[in-house]
């Protein structure tokens, strides 16, 4: 496969699941064409990882912490004791319901990553568990309490008494 036919065919869903994991739109779309530009410089490597996919994924993800990492020492740091809600996203051009998004965007940073790699890039769990440089239990263990919050969230309580 060439460069051009992944990009085509992967971008949409690394943009994605780099969006839910760093809350904002614009964000995303930097890190994610910062790791495509990435992929295309090393494509030789790159065309060559068992999940090209998830190596642009890891990239955008790095490049961020990478931003985190130079802003923190540029800005201060907010109280811990204040938190934001998460940010609107307009994702009119996503197959996600926006209900789903928005309960995606209130769970923790790490649970959200899960749940991106897991159920949008259809990663395993040791290769999730890769890309995000944590134990595979450590993975699970995020996923099990993101499915119970989102469960929690979406589901309403009259269906939760219905009896099965």
């Amino acid at each position: 496969m060439d460069f051009t036919e992944f990009y085509r065919g992967s971008k949409d869903e690394c943009l994605l699941t780099v969006l839910v994991s760093v809350d904002n739109q614009d964000t995303a779309q930097e890190l994610v064409a910062e790791a495509f530009a990435r992929a295309w410089a090393s494509w030789r490597t790159v065309s060559r990882h068992p999940a090209p996919t998830a190596w642009v994924v890891r990239t955008a993800l790095n490049a961020n912490i990478s931003r985190w990492r130079r802003r923190r020492r540029e800005v201060s740091v907010p109280d811990p004791g204040t938190v934001a809600d998460p940010p609107a996203i307009d994702r009119a051009d996503s197959s996600v319901d926006p209900r789903i998004m928005a309960a995606l965007m209130r769970l923790p940073t790490r649970q959200r990553q899960v749940v991106a790699l897991r159920l949008f890039l259809d990663l395993d769990t040791d290769r999730s568990a890769e890309v995000l440089g944590i134990a595979p239990g450590t993975v699970q263990a995020h996923l099990g309490r993101a499915i119970a919050a989102l469960r929690k969230d979406l589901i309403p309580e009259r269906q939760k008494e219905i009896p099965s």
